[in-house]
């Protein structure tokens, strides 16, 4: 099944809006689609409408940031009720944070000379409440002070550089817990982006699947096929549900376009396997 289970609309930091995403999937032939923005379930109802009327089977989604061993980790939720009270709360918590980590950021930038920062990114997001890198990225490139958005994130906003912040975001077990009492599926997204020691890396999923995590991206845009074959020997050992994701956020800015990731290895058991498109 071409299934395409992790993108960002408008509603985060992608550069369409739900309804767009939607039709460019259906564009690329994707069978199966979730919509996941990060920490905010706002797209839902227009993707899911756009996906009714485009014939596009579709899946309630979230991304949601995660603080582990001095990283931040992104869990997936699939199969969410993306109502439920708990889950809106919980993102709620973690979307307060961004706000003030945004802050911080532009404060960041003013002190080596790149003034605006803040409002720029602000005004390029579709939720003022939902700045993030990717937007500060966005509005760098506009002032023409870096050619693209990778290396605006090189050169200022990874870790060890002028304009990155640390933030505590959400517990591990608090994602998990939000997007099973949700009636959802958790997954880890993009597991090779992280910079875990092999030990770190064990313990994320020992704590994930004791929380009641079920599944990893074993092919995602951000994969390697050398990472995406040992994250498939990771699904087989621990007995984990494999997921299959683009990660797009936008045509200029994403290495993989919707619908468009390598197949699963099959003898994988798909997490679509486990969802039910509505």
């Amino acid at each position: 099944m071409n299934a395409d289970l992790h993108c960002h609309s408008t509603v985060s930091d992608g550069l369409l809006s739900p309804t767009q995403v939607v039709r460019r999937a259906r564009d690329n032939g994707v069978e199966l689609l979730a919509l996941t923005d990060h920490d905010e379930v706002g797209g839902i109802d227009e993707a899911r409408a756009a996906a009714a009327g485009l014939g596009v089977p579709f899946i309630a989604g979230v991304e949601i940031s995660v603080s582990f061993a001095g990283e931040t980790i992104h869990i997936v939720g699939l199969g969410i009720d993306h109502r439920d009270a708990a889950l809106l709360a919980g993102l709620h918590q973690v979307r307060s944070g961004r706000d003030a980590r945004a802050v911080r950021m532009g404060d960041e930038l003013a002190r080596i000379g790149i003034r605006g920062a803040l409002e720029g990114a602000r005004a390029l997001a579709g939720n003022p409440a939902l700045v993030s890198r990717s937007h500060f990225a966005r509005f760098l490139v506009n002032q023409g002070v870096m050619p693209d958005t990778k290396t605006v994130f090189d050169h200022y906003l990874v870790r060890g550089k002028p304009g990155f912040v640390e933030q505590e975001w959400a517990r591990l077990d608090e994602a998990v817990g939000w997007i099973t009492a949700a009636g959802g599926i958790a997954v880890v997204a993009h597991p090779a982006r992280y910079r875990l020691s092999n030990a770190d890396m064990a313990r994320l999923f020992d704590q994930f699947q004791a929380a009641g995590g079920e599944a990893v991206e074993v092919v995602s845009g951000a994969h390697t096929p050398d990472e995406a074959a040992r994250f498939a020997s990771e699904a087989r050992r621990r007995g984990l549900l494999a997921s299959r994701a683009s990660d797009f956020h936008g045509e200029r800015e994403s290495a993989v376009d919707l619908g468009r990731c390598n197949p699963l290895p099959p003898d994988l058991v798909p997490v679509w396997t486990r969802l039910t498109p509505h």
